[in-house]
């Protein structure tokens, strides 16, 4: 038993690491910019181009989730959106003419495409939350 509770523990802490780091290294990156540059640069697309890494994380807690039986809806509902989502503003930007240039950022289309960007990066906080969550129940004691 103390064999599921080390691995179940172990999933939990390593998915919500690697599922808040995609979230917190635009934040750290841009302090870190500002400290030595002066200037404040935050790149906006980073959650999106680290999303394997944050998908890696969300399956980790997912996993975790399941084996104890606790927010699995919360965790993996939230990661299988942030797919859906990511996917759907890729998409956009595919149809609309962004990705490759043809239309000028600035219309409804970056709207929508920053739109689903922005609800992507809140379903991966939502997934992060979840595994807090987690992590604060498989570390209480029985």
């Amino acid at each position: 038993m103390e064999n599921k509770n080390i691995l179940t523990r172990s999933l939990a802490v390593s998915g919500l690491v690697l599922t808040c780091l995609p979230l917190l290294a635009p934040l750290v990156l841009a302090v870190f910019s500002l400290l030595a540059d002066g200037v404040f640069r935050f790149d906006y697309l980073m959650p999106a181009e680290l999303f394997f890494v944050g998908l890696a994380g969300g399956l980790m807690l997912s996993w975790g989730a399941w084996r104890s039986r606790k927010h699995v809806a919360l965790v993996a509902g939230s990661l299988g959106a942030a797919v859906l989502l990511l996917g759907a503003a890729m998409l956009l930007a595919q149809v609309t003419g962004l990705a490759d240039g043809s239309v000028q950022m600035g219309g409804w289309q970056s709207a929508l495409t920053l739109g689903g960007l922005v609800l992507y990066i809140l379903a991966m906080l939502s997934c992060a939350i979840g595994g807090a969550m987690l992590v604060r129940d498989v570390f209480r004691p029985a």
